[in-house]
């Protein structure tokens, strides 16, 4: 038993002398993820796009000039002529699709810094999925080193009974298969400690296979999440909110479809400087007039209405997305705090499980030296003890993953 609990103790020390802690890897994870940086883009992309309808709402200047050369002469008219012509517009009604086409792209920008939060909660969860997974299986790696230990412990001391002449070669075989299979299950072990080491590195843009050391351990206490209500959910899900900018931006398509089809007026002021036509004495003169233009759409063939019919089909499909992520966080919301509940009461029962099995290997390890027991019993004893361990370091892992999933449902910090 002591053996059991020294070794836990031992796990817990290595791991407060460690220099990673699970703030600083999940910072290196968002620093090194190519989800999140094109997260980032894209808020950038839908915020220069906002900008650019907006300039729908200011006037626009633009001048249009035209030189031309003849190389045979009329007359006395020169053979150049030149047209500088200034223009001066403003979009006075459009239908209402300046403003709409503003506002949707306004509702695209806030769908991508929500869609870039909900990555980040994703990536969150990963780079704590990974940092537990490490721990794990460094404590999987020490618990199989130990279990070596305590079998070759074992193979000398029937070894040296055997050569004795107190056992029988065939506890001797015993032990020694046992022992070949510890040292088999280590390499398994070893392998995927090496993998979940990979997982972790990959994440934080560490191509090199660095060993880590952990300033935080699954055998550390984690605090119980407090259960979130449905509603207190949906207003911090990163998701439910960009699916609903989503469907305010199929709203406003909508209205960009119908403006399509109503009346538009924009005003002008422009003006030019050019040569008479013909150009006998190669003066110029200026001009200016002022234009108003009314574009009136009377008969499509029903194309307005097959449209803006087609537009609502989307704000629908929209709606619905929207409806279906929040059922969806009901169940998620019901199935994470269940797998909490559930591994907490594992890792509970996990605890009282090792301590009878480490006491049970004592007894059994005693009553063999005492003559009091079989080699059988011993091995048995061992098995049981090795299996219970890695239960509950799996019941530990399982706990601080459903922790992390818990805290992604929920949006939690």
């Amino acid at each position: 038993m002591r053996k059991i609990i020294l070794l836990f103790a031992l796990a817990g020390t290595t791991s407060v002398s460690a220099q990673i802690s699970l703030q600083d890897y999940r910072k290196s994870v968002y620093d090194a993820s190519t989800e999140i940086a094109n997260a980032m883009v894209e808020i950038d992309k839908a915020a220069a796009t906002a900008k650019r309808e907006h300039t729908g709402f200011l006037p626009s200047v633009a001048a249009n000039g035209q030189f031309s050369k003849s190389f045979r002469r009329d007359d006395d008219n020169k053979l150049w002529n030149f047209t500088l012509a200034p223009q001066l517009s403003q979009t006075i009604y459009a239908g209402g699709a300046v403003r709409a086409t503003w506002n949707q792209a306004q509702s695209q920008l806030h769908k991508s810094q929500y869609s870039a939060d909900d990555i980040k909660l994703t990536m969150r969860y990963q780079a704590d999925y990974a940092y537990w997974h490490v721990s794990a299986s460094q404590l999987y790696l020490e618990a199989t080193k130990r279990y070596v230990e305590i079998i070759k412990s074992l193979y000398n001391v029937v070894q040296q009974r055997y050569s004795e002449g107190y056992v029988a070669k065939s506890d001797l075989l015993q032990v020694e298969a046992r022992l070949s299979d510890a040292e088999y299950s280590l390499i398994t072990t070893q392998h995927i400690y090496e993998q979940s080491l990979h997982q972790f590195n990959n994440l934080r843009g560490e191509h090199e296979p660095t060993e880590v050391t952990l300033s935080q351990s699954i055998i550390d206490s984690i605090a119980m999440p407090r259960r979130i209500s449905f509603a207190d959910i949906v207003m911090r899900r990163p998701d439910v909110q960009a699916a609903e900018w989503e469907v305010k931006s199929a709203e406003y398509a909508t209205r960009i479809t119908r403006a399509t089809f109503n009346p538009a007026i924009s005003a002008g002021v422009g003006g030019s400087w050019q040569t008479f036509s013909p150009n006998v004495s190669g003066k110029t003169y200026c001009d200016a007039a002022i234009s108003l233009s009314v574009n009136i759409p009377i008969f499509h063939w029903g194309e307005r209405r097959h449209a803006v019919a087609a537009a609502k089909a989307d704000q629908r499909i929209a709606y619905n997305t929207w409806e279906q992520i929040r059922d969806d966080i009901e169940q998620e919301e019901a199935d994470g705090w269940s797998a909490l509940q559930s591994s907490y009461s594992q890792m509970q029962s996990s605890l009282r499980n090792l301590e009878i099995a480490g006491e049970n290997l004592d007894i059994s390890t005693y009553s063999y030296n005492e003559g009091q027991a079989t080699v059988l019993d011993v091995l048995q004893a061992q098995i049981s003890w090795i299996q219970i361990y890695t239960n509950a370091i799996t019941a530990r892992f399982n706990y601080a993953v459903a922790v992390s999933a818990y805290m992604k449902i929920t949006a939690t910090d």
